[in-house]
């Protein structure tokens, strides 16, 4: 039996790639995205993981690239969209519980899907690629391997 991964390139050219196990599908899934492509539409509200992988995330799953912008600031580039790294810190009041969130999102803009914006119709929309909250067990099979050696050193 073969598994059928469609990916969506950069300029937007679909191909479908076939592994044989299940084992091969995150090494296909890393090769691949190391060159933009990607796999699946973006779910409403972005990809949900625990916080502990904010630093550690592969990139590399979704067809992201990880950069530097003209500000200093992290961000990823994914299908042609540039999201920003934000930081919201803990908020522990009498009225209000949040854990602190690690999320990378972009400006909503008139041509994206209703589901996908965040925020009030008629103010600033955003949408969310990922978000990083919470503890949870850390996914070993989403880490950077080339992080984590880093991050040994």
């Amino acid at each position: 039996m073969s598994i059928q991964l469609h990916l969506v390139g950069p300029l937007g050219t679909s191909i479908t790639v076939e592994v044989q196990e299940e084992r091969d599908i995150f090494p296909t899934l890393r090769k691949y995205g190391k060159s933009g492509w990607s796999s699946g539409d973006l779910p409403a509200g972005g990809v949900s993981l625990p916080l502990g992988m904010a630093d550690i995330f592969d990139w590399n799953l979704i067809g992201a690239r990880p950069y530097t912008n003209a500000e200093g600031e992290q961000a990823v580039m994914y299908r042609g969209q540039s999201y920003k790294r934000r930081e919201l810190d803990e908020v522990d009041t009498k009225k209000i519980k949040l854990p602190k969130i690690v999320k990378y999102s972009r400006g909503a803009r008139p041509t994206d899907l209703p589901h996908l914006k965040e925020g009030e119709e008629g103010g600033v929309q955003y949408v969310t690629l990922i978000t990083f909250r919470g503890g949870g067990k850390v996914l070993d099979a989403y880490v950077d391997q080339n992080k984590v050696a880093g991050q040994a050193g």
